[in-house]
């Protein structure tokens, strides 16, 4: 099912492809929309109460949303300005451990200072799950390995797949304090970037599906397929998409 779904997907890489270069002024808008629903997106993921629009208002117009947490607004502000960072690592076609920090760092700095970009001192327990993350003494030797294995497992996948390990790997690491999802999804959507492919958005109405699918490969034994497969849905539809707005 997967491998018939990566075909479809690069399938409609091709027709993106031909698009190629884009116009500028069209490059930029299209930007600008995926900024705004990335960044709705995977903060409601994590129960941030800011509606779309009210993400948009915040980080175009910068304009407080009465009512709301400052904390949700800090959330859409810093990952905003992530994502012009995943922009700018991506024609480096490299990934390590710096970058990882990095986008932690920009993302959590207004949030927690004192905590962003660096690894966890003390131990976590993710609510609703079985899974108990590595101890925090374990963090540094487990993100220093999966540094060295990158290159390997990105000549060794299809882009998607890849993208879609690395997202697995960072949460199941849970290398941070807080805010690790956001940072595997931003780096899931760097290394989509890196290999051409358009950025992936995980619409909230299907948060079950996706942390159900994440809790799966998390289990032992470990059953990677579904989450694999629900990455890749969710990167044919996101193409689909991209397509959509080059067309229109």
């Amino acid at each position: 099912m997967i491998e018939n779904r990566l075909k479809r997907i690069d399938e409609l890489k091709a027709r993106i492809d031909d698009f190629r270069p884009l116009d500028k002024s069209l490059l930029k808008q299209v930007r600008e929309y995926l900024r705004i629903g990335l960044t709705y997106s995977s903060n409601a993921l994590e129960g941030n109460s800011l509606t779309e629009t009210e993400t948009k208002v915040i980080i175009e117009d910068g304009i407080t949303i009465g009512g709301k947490p400052l904390k949700d607004h800090y959330e859409a502000i810093g990952h905003s300005e992530a994502y012009d960072l995943i922009y700018r690592l991506a024609g480096k076609k490299e990934i390590r451990e710096k970058h990882i920090k990095d986008l932690h760092k920009v993302f959590f700095f207004r949030i927690d200072p004192k905590n962003a970009g660096k690894y966890r001192k003390e131990r976590v327990i993710i609510t609703g799950s079985e899974f108990l993350p590595p101890s925090p003494n374990k963090v540094p030797a487990l993100m220093e390995s999966l540094d060295q294995e990158i290159p390997a497992l990105r000549k060794k996948f299809h882009p998607v797949h890849f993208a879609a390990f690395l997202h697995r790997e960072l949460v199941t690491i849970h290398p941070f304090i807080d805010g690790n999802g956001r940072t595997a999804r931003l780096l899931m959507n760097l290394a989509l970037l890196q290999d051409g492919y358009p950025i992936a958005i995980i619409p909230p109405v299907l948060r079950t599906e996706y942390l159900d699918a994440l809790r799966n490969s998390q289990k032992t034994p470990r059953d990677d397929r579904p989450f694999f497969d629900f990455i890749a849905s969710v990167c044919y539809e996101s193409a689909k998409e991209y397509l959509r707005l080059l067309e229109g």
